[in-house]
């Protein structure tokens, strides 16, 4: 039995249909559906496939660890090629012996760098009491009188986070993200691995949605916007200016 099947029967045991499975762990019925049928092609990736089998198995009460690995063994990349695979070469390699150097030409090179060096010097020394008189005293514009500015001006600043939405995830288990704009558009989705942390920074409103709030550690701007105790999945509407609702 292939893991989609394993899956949609757990489902018909738990007496849900794809949409509650949805609504639980925030995955779009279409790519529920699609696991369901072994397609992945929808998932993204391997890492956000193994996170979307693991929340559909929690939601339909179904073990994920072999449904893993099973994927896992199905996906592995090839293993890479070895030294002991190999054939022998056809020829040997033939060791071209040693070149003994030029100890000529060496010497020339140092004598020539010992030259260089010893003619910059001297122009550097030639050079150096007239460019020392140009200069003049290091204080001469104190003496004419002229003053040090007071001090740069101050300038304000805005508040750290009054033009954007900055927000901080760090999850103790996976959670799924999905955000749309408050009118609805979707903008992408994301899978949190748990013990991993993601920062995303918005320009304007946007609405998230959490699968599992309660295996996250969640800042938005800087302070916890879920209600204390929030397990369920949940909307929080997030804009510029620490504007955070539910």
């Amino acid at each position: 039995m292939s893991i989609g099947e394993d899956l949609a029967q757990a489902r018909h045991r738990a007496g849900l249909t794809v949409r509650e499975v949805s609504q639980q762990t925030r995955i779009r019925e279409t790519l529920i559906s699609g696991i369901e049928h072994d397609d992945y092609c929808g998932c993204g990736g391997d890492f956000y496939t193994r996170g979307h089998i693991r929340a559909i198995a929690r939601a339909v009460g179904a073990d994920s660890e072999p449904l893993i690995a099973e994927y896992d063994a199905a996906h592995r990349p090839p293993q890479p090629v070895t030294a002991a695979g190999l054939g022998q070469p056809v020829r040997p390699v033939r060791i071209r012996g040693r070149h003994r150097p030029n100890w000529a030409a060496v010497m020339g090179l140092a004598l020539l760098a010992v030259a260089g060096l010893a003619a910059y010097q001297f122009l550097a020394a030639a050079h150096h009491p007239a460019a020392a008189h140009a200069a003049g005293p290091p204080a001469a514009s104190h003496r004419h009188g002229h003053r040090a500015a007071a001090g740069p001006a101050r300038a304000t600043t805005p508040a750290p986070h009054a033009h954007t939405v900055v927000i901080r995830l760090r999850a103790a288990e996976d959670c799924w993200v999905e955000f749309t704009t408050p009118s609805g558009r979707y903008l992408f989705q994301t899978v949190v691995a748990g013990g991993t942390s993601q920062r995303w920074a918005f320009r304007h409103a946007v609405d998230m949605q959490l699968g599992n709030p309660g295996g996250i550690r969640l800042r938005v701007d800087g302070r916890n916007p879920l209600p204390p105790g929030t397990a369920q999945p949940i909307t929080l509407r997030l804009a510029p200016g620490g504007k955070i609702s539910t």
